[in-house]
């Protein structure tokens, strides 16, 4: 029961060239690089070391982790849907986290529901939904968080709430990277392991991202394996002054006997005071285990600083 539950966290979740390049073997993986990087390489900039830049990445978790310490408002736009394509629940508020004296608290500014997004205790009918809550809500004061990122990617708290939204954060802030304790699924997400990189075409070329040079980065799996993997895309745009992560693109889907998934989400990020931040995520999700009611959802959100 406890790995079926676990699925539900995994769901939750998430080029074209002017000209093209030679693979160029990297980490036995092969990239297709367009002819603005092929140049920059030939005159010494450090392919490899841009990859691996990716694969260890943590500019994107402090982007996230800073939320738990900057004032800020969201506007959170929830939708539940039924078999008919027709909205049976929703939620749409918006929400003002304060910070005073080193911890935050919530203002809930407007709600609207309707359906039966929650329960006659005002507790949450949807899994979604409460996935959605632990994360960008806060329940109470919050007190002597910070924003250090060395130390916690790999921190879990207890019960199977805190165990579903570790392995999130794992598909989130690591992808490429394998999540225990998903049935049939955790290995094939490590799209830099050699036995799943090969199904994968993976692309590498300069951009222009809202008027910033940009890296844009992509994995998207081979014909002959689209059935076999997780990751139907996985889009990232690196900032090409410092490597930050800009904007990212998942779009996960995996078909088993006791479950099945078909996720996109869209992140968004952006400085503030000179700090990176999410400003806008979008979700739009369709998942089933043995053990639950469908969920077909979808969540729109966009913070204000």
């Amino acid at each position: 029961m406890k790995k079926i539950s676990s699925l539900l966290f995994l769901v939750f979740l998430p080029f074209f060239s002017h000209a093209q390049g030679k693979d160029t073997n990297i980490f036995s993986l092969p990239i297709q690089m367009d002819e603005f990087v092929l140049q920059a390489s030939k005159s010494g900039w450090d392919v490899e070391d841009f990859i691996r830049r990716v694969k260890e990445d943590t500019t994107f978790y402090k982007a996230f982790r800073s939320l738990h310490v900057t004032p800020f408002t969201s506007y959170n736009d929830i939708k539940i849907f039924g078999k008919k394509g027709a909205v049976i629940a929703s939620l749409n508020s918006r929400t003002r986290q304060n910070r005073k004296n080193g911890c935050r608290m919530m203002d809930v500014l407007e709600e609207k529901t309707t359906g039966d997004f929650y329960n006659k205790n005002k507790e949450y009918n949807y899994y979604t939904a409460e996935l959605y809550a632990s994360l960008f809500f806060t329940e109470g004061k919050v007190c002597g968080e910070d924003n250090i990122v060395a130390g916690h990617e790999n921190l879990r708290g207890k019960g199977q709430l805190e165990k579903n939204k570790w392995q999130l954060k794992q598909l989130i802030f690591n992808p490429g990277s394998k999540v225990a304790g998903v049935p049939f699924a955790g290995n094939k997400v490590a799209i830099f392991e050699p036995e799943v990189a090969k199904m994968y075409d993976f692309k590498l070329m300069l951009v222009e991202y809202e008027g910033e040079d940009c890296y844009f980065f992509s994995a998207k799996p081979k014909l002959q394996y689209k059935s076999d993997v997780i990751y139907n895309e996985l889009s990232t745009w690196f900032r090409k002054s410092d490597y930050s992560i800009v904007a990212r693109d998942y779009s996960l889907s995996y078909h088993t006997l006791l479950y099945d998934f078909d996720v996109v989400m869209k992140v968004r990020l952006k400085n503030v005071a000179g700090q990176l931040l999410p400003y806008k995520i979008n979700y739009k999700g369709n998942w089933h285990v043995t053990t639950k009611d469908r969920e077909r959802t979808t969540f729109n959100t966009i913070i204000n600083y």
